[in-house]
């Protein structure tokens, strides 16, 4: 399913953190909550609106007098085709490069590189006992 999520953009990303927190939601309620995080004109929250519906990110229930709208994908899901989409371009499509880059920096705490190495154990029996 991740593979056909449409790709947000950053200030779409705003929007649907929104609606994730708390849905459905009017238009109005959207504006509100962005508002106290951000310097965007009501319009300029509409807009970001129908886009994320006709990308078809967002529904729409027009049941009652005032339209309310709520995701149409987890937001697992939009991280997944985010990350995977993010790989392909800067990192021609391998996770491994990344992740050497990543652990070349020397940024990991022994905590997180305790963390990954947990990660990578449990990964590793998963596909051993598959075989």
């Amino acid at each position: 399913m991740s593979n056909n999520v449409p790709s947000i953009s950053e200030a779409e990303w705003e929007v649907m953190l929104t609606l994730w927190k708390n849905s459905p939601q009017t238009a109005n309620e959207v504006i509100l909550s962005l508002q106290d995080q951000t310097d965007w004109k009501p319009k300029t929250i509409r807009t970001l609106l129908d886009r994320l519906v006709h990308k078809k990110v967002v529904g729409v229930n027009k049941d009652q007098k005032i339209y309310t709208f709520y995701p149409l994908y987890s937001q697992d899901e939009c991280q997944r085709a985010e990350a995977q989409s993010f790989i392909k371009r800067i990192y021609g499509g391998t996770l491994k490069s990344m992740l050497v880059q990543f652990i070349k920096e020397d940024s990991l705490t022994e905590e997180e590189i305790n963390e990954l190495r947990s990660m990578l154990d449990k990964k590793e029996k998963k596909q051993s006992s598959k075989q």
